[in-house]
């Protein structure tokens, strides 16, 4: 817990295992030095750029309570129908597939905007490219936005497309029933579809489906290719886009390889920004970056506190590299496998942030709409930021400690601290350039391991313009001060 601060006008949100801000002792740990440049801006946070993943196959997808948190941890977008199962769905007969299998009546298109509606979220939707057509995208921009005035801005065009089997063993996951699966065809197919459905409504947004860099199959050329997906797909449909879409899934055999993974965004971010730069032409500045798929798959940790510092880390770092969009897999997700123990917590390898109530292995998850620690890592941004606060200039003087800082709309400055070691204890000093901060009254708002709920608190300062603040693996604390001298 952060029980000193002196900080002046400044938000502290340390989201790391134990947190408290206290003098430095005698042989204490190094001081990591903490720099703030207030007077940068690295942009603004999006307005819808929270985001989160729903599915037709979730029948409490809509429920009060999922409603009720989703919008007390300030999602502003969610993405329907589903991964996968976007390209087997057709929105008209809410069916998939050849229309046999049983989907729960509730999980229709207008269910889900009544639930996106309720919870202040702006929707992106997944026209089926694997088994639909683009007539059927464009009868969907119809009825969304010019019969039922939902105004749907943000389109993608299929899930995964370079997992139809293109590449390796020609037995992909992604659902493709056309005959020709290569990139070029794709690329023809996505410039049909953006044309039908902008015929229809001018103002929608077409997304484009490429693989993320650094990641299978990028750079893979299958027999008869003269270049890889993402290339390919670009030269192809470039000009009629307005973003492109990557799945974020970076995993780690550790919860410390896992942690350390928002330091390879920039790198991808610079790769995207490069392809799009080749491709794009004249409005390539325009072209925007969604990750409408991320989570902390593939590593040890779902459910569990690492997860939960992953998120706030991975939606921050990706804001401050330009993305639009972050979608987190998913509202609720279940599980198949037993649980695990991650650095003494229960881990259930459940890849929703709320509960789906499951068991596996003998154990069950905790009742439905419990949420997970990762929950409280999404809502902990609240008490960072809102839509249209500037992003700013930042650094740590040791890896194991992140930051992420914001001025805020009101003047104030906000500094996210997260500290990403399992075991010790980070001493942190905190500078600012651009900013003076004032005495008063710091309010703190913390989550330490094993919490059900974000802790508020107060501590007083004498308006000193640096902070040092001890903390310890997987809690998060927030500290905020209304009056500043700028």
């Amino acid at each position: 817990m952060l029980r000193h601060c002196v900080v002046g006008a400044v938000a502290v949100l340390a989201a790391s295992a134990g947190v408290g801000a206290l003098a430095p002792s005698a042989g204490a740990a190094p001081t990591v030095g903490i720099r703030v440049d207030a007077g940068t801006s690295l942009g603004t946070v999006p307005s819808s750029g929270v985001g989160l993943n729903t599915g037709y196959g979730d029948e409490h997808m809509g429920s009060v309570k999922a409603t009720s948190l989703m919008k007390a941890a300030g999602v502003r977008q969610l993405r329907f129908p589903g991964g996968s199962g976007a390209d087997d769905y057709h929105w008209k007969t809410h069916t998939y597939g050849d229309g046999s299998g049983w989907i729960p009546s509730n999980t229709n298109f207008d269910h889900f905007m009544a639930t996106a509606q309720k919870v202040g979220a702006q929707p992106i939707l997944t026209a089926n490219y694997g088994s639909g057509t683009p007539k059927e995208a464009a009868d969907w921009v119809k009825y969304a936005n010019v019969d039922k005035g939902y105004g749907v801005k943000y389109w993608e065009i299929g899930n995964e497309v370079y997992g139809n089997g293109h590449y390796g063993d020609g037995k992909g996951w992604e659902t493709d029933n056309h005959a020709d699966k290569s990139p070029k065809e794709y690329g023809k197919n996505l410039v049909a579809y953006s044309k039908a459905m902008k015929a229809v409504d001018p103002k929608v947004k077409i997304g484009a489906v490429l693989n993320t860099p650094g990641f299978w199959p990028d750079a893979e050329k299958a027999a008869g290719d003269t270049a890889d997906w993402n290339n390919t797909v670009l030269s192809v449909a470039g000009r009629s886009i307005d973003f492109v879409i990557v799945h974020w899934y970076p995993g780690g055999t550790t919860t410390a390889e896992l942690l350390n993974t928002p330091s390879q965004i920039a790198g991808v971010r610079s790769s995207l920004r490069s392809l799009i730069a080749t491709h794009a032409g004249s409005h390539a500045a325009s072209v925007e970056i969604a990750v409408t798929e991320t989570d902390a798959v593939g590593s040890p940790a779902l459910t569990s506190q690492a997860a939960a510092l992953f998120a706030p880390d991975t939606y921050m770092t990706w804001f401050e590299q330009g993305a639009t969009h972050v979608d987190w897999w998913n509202l609720h997700n279940g599980t198949g496998e037993a649980p695990t123990t991650v650095h003494g917590e229960t881990d259930y390898q459940d890849g929703g942030i709320l509960s789906a109530g499951t068991c596996a292995g003998g154990k069950c998850e905790p009742p439905r709409e419990t949420p997970f620690p990762t929950y409280r890592g999404i809502r902990s941004l609240t008490a960072l930021a809102k839509p249209g606060d500037t992003m700013v200039k930042s650094s740590s003087g040791n890896s194991s400690v992140a930051v992420h800082a914001v001025r805020s709309g009101k003047g104030g400055l906000n500094v996210m601290l997260i500290n990403k070691s399992p075991k010790d204890a980070a001493q942190v000093s905190l500078s600012y350039a651009g900013f003076t901060p004032a005495a008063g009254v710091v309010t703190t708002v913390s989550y330490a391991k094993g919490d059900t709920s974000l802790t508020t608190g107060e501590a007083g300062h004498g308006g000193r313009t640096e902070a040092a603040a001890v903390l310890d693996h997987d809690s998060s604390a927030e500290a905020r001060v209304g009056d500043c001298r700028r």
